[in-house]
């Protein structure tokens, strides 16, 4: 590592420690050269989850964002907060799962698994989830998706 004293790359490390958190590792360094101390920190470089949008832009992953979605479509219906919170776990845990070490995942793929998650929860809520993320645009494609649903019921 290059001395901030003197610029050369000549030095030992004396002493290496991991933080309380254990996310990154502190050394102790001195330079061979000058003989001047310094320290070092080595952090995880944390690559982010990627979203490819519809229309192929890419963004990161935001829980939040779901979960503003989902706190919409549940608006005045009897589902409490720790509902919503452990239906966002169970979404995050299903993305987790399929992306694995890809990194990337369809906002469709997110969407998908949103809708999934709902049903097991509340069907009206499922419902108003799919109006927006299907874009209904009339009212036969409402009645055409709760058709579908009291198909699945069945």
């Amino acid at each position: 590592m290059r001395c901030p004293q003197c610029e050369e790359m000549n030095d030992k490390v004396l002493e290496s420690r991991q933080n309380s958190s254990g996310t990154a590792i502190r050394r102790r360094r001195e330079c061979n050269t000058c003989g001047y101390r310094f320290t070092s920190y080595e952090h995880i470089e944390d690559k982010p989850l990627m979203v490819v949008k519809r229309d192929g832009r890419r963004e990161r992953f935001d829980l939040n964002k779901i979960g503003r979605g989902i706190r919409t479509c549940t608006d005045k219906l009897d589902i409490s907060e720790s509902m919503v919170e452990a239906l966002l776990h169970n979404i995050e845990d299903a993305i987790m799962l399929k992306v694995g070490s890809k990194r990337e995942i369809t906002s469709a793929d997110i969407g998908d698994e949103t809708l999934k998650q709902l049903k097991e929860v509340n069907l009206v809520a499922y419902v108003r989830f799919a109006a927006v993320y299907k874009a209904f645009d009339d009212l036969g494609q409402f009645i055409a998706e709760i058709r579908q649903l009291g198909k699945e019921l069945e």
